[in-house]
């Protein structure tokens, strides 16, 4: 499935929201998300953009996909 070309920022997070990312923080323009786990915490920042480029939305969804360990592809089935 293609990497949808018109997600905002607020949208994102709703989507990682449910992989278990939480907002920690915000800094301007920018939002922190954190994923607390066993594996140790794992942050990302996301700026609050609509939409996201295309090129910050496929490497936040990379560095997602690779600690948990599933295809980027399933964020939008």
């Amino acid at each position: 499935m293609k990497t949808p070309r018109n997600l905002s920022a607020q949208d994102l997070i709703k989507i990682l929201s449910k992989y278990g990312y939480e907002p920690t923080r915000q800094k301007g323009s920018h939002i922190r998300l954190t994923k607390f786990s066993d594996k140790g915490d794992h942050h990302i920042t996301i700026p609050n953009h609509d939409p996201l480029r295309l090129g910050t939305l496929s490497s936040i969804l990379n560095d997602v996909a690779d600690h948990l360990g599933i295809n980027k592809d399933d964020f939008f089935k």
